[in-house]
């Protein structure tokens, strides 16, 4: 998990929010709930990744 990971994550809560504000604009309620699932979804995502970083970097840490 790396880079590519926090760039998926960011790319998909832009992506929610673009759908959200799609939804909001239009009376689409089902959008707007998929716009703010997609971004609850980056934000799990993306603390997963920190967590495996900060436990690896604890783990170097040890190594050395």
């Amino acid at each position: 998990m790396g880079l590519d990971d926090k760039i998926k994550n960011e790319a998909t809560e832009a992506q929610g929010k673009a759908n959200e504000a799609a939804g909001s604009a239009t009376g689409n309620e089902r959008l707007e709930s998929e716009g703010k699932a997609d971004q609850d979804e980056a934000h799990v995502k993306e603390a997963g990744r920190n967590v495996k970083e900060a436990a690896d970097n604890v783990k170097d840490t040890f190594k050395s």
